[in-house]
């Protein structure tokens, strides 16, 4: 348990048990969480719950993720390497599954790496239903709604100035940024694109969710099916290419 917390920093008591039995420990919560006390671990704080969204007639809407490529998000990170300069990230996630689909790590990213983000996911995964973000001009540019609406996608947009109706990205970011970025120091972008990536594999893989059951998004025993089938629908339908000089082909 104490290697476990060692390794995993901002793991609680009860991520920590779950892993524990998924390496074949035969343990419960209360008792990790006794141990855990007794050793003097600390338990990160508790999320502050948000509140709900409300129109001004009263009424309640949101668009809810039911089943898997429903809804994906994503939204844009900022670091900086060692020498005090500047890269971003785009991270791509599936709001029902809570699976990371891609993390792109670049010095500058814009609208044309946004739609070659998608496309790689979309090719791999098939098309979701919904796209969320916030109104940034990456994506909300011409080139990405037109590509968006050319795999029969439709765009989520929160309101402006209102992360939390991105709510599921934003969990993500912060655990990103929490567990990885803060700390961990890159000295180039090179680190910085293996060791996240490998972050992300092992976030969907290994990485116990709570909201999940303490069960990762996509453990590696059903990597290979998903793909596969996901693989064999985008295959079939008809997803726009992207060009080297950034024109959408249909």
């Amino acid at each position: 348990m104490i290697e476990l917390a060692r390794q995993y920093g901002r793991y609680g008591y009860r991520r920590i048990a779950a892993l524990l039995r998924s390496a074949g420990w035969a343990v419960n919560k209360k008792r990790v969480e006794r141990l855990w006390r007794r050793e003097g671990l600390k338990v990160p704080s508790k999320q502050r719950k948000r509140v709900r969204l409300w129109l001004n007639d009263g009424s309640y809407v949101r668009l809810r993720p039911m089943r898997c490529n429903h809804v994906w998000a994503y939204d844009f990170v900022e670091d900086r390497t060692h020498d005090g300069r500047k890269y971003r990230l785009l991270c791509l996630i599936d709001e029902f599954t809570r699976e990371c689909l891609a993390i792109r790590v670049a010095r500058r990213l814009n609208g044309y790496d946004v739609i070659e983000t998608l496309a790689l996911a979309c090719l791999e995964r098939g098309a979701p239903e919904h796209i969320r973000s916030d109104q940034g001009p990456e994506f909300i540019a011409k080139a990405v709604r037109d590509w968006i609406t050319a795999v029969g996608t439709k765009t989520a947009f929160i309101e402006k100035a209102s992360p939390w109706e991105n709510g599921y990205c934003e969990s993500f970011n912060g655990k990103l940024r929490d567990e990885l970025l803060n700390g961990e120091i890159f000295y180039t972008l090179k680190e910085a694109q293996v060791l996240i990536e490998s972050w992300r594999r092992h976030y969907n893989a290994v990485r116990p969710h709570s909201s999940l059951g303490y069960r990762p998004p996509a453990p590696e025993a059903v990597i290979a099916a998903v793909s596969q089938a996901a693989w064999k629908s985008a295959s079939t339908a008809a997803i726009p290419a992207v060009l080297a000089d950034g024109q959408v082909l249909n």
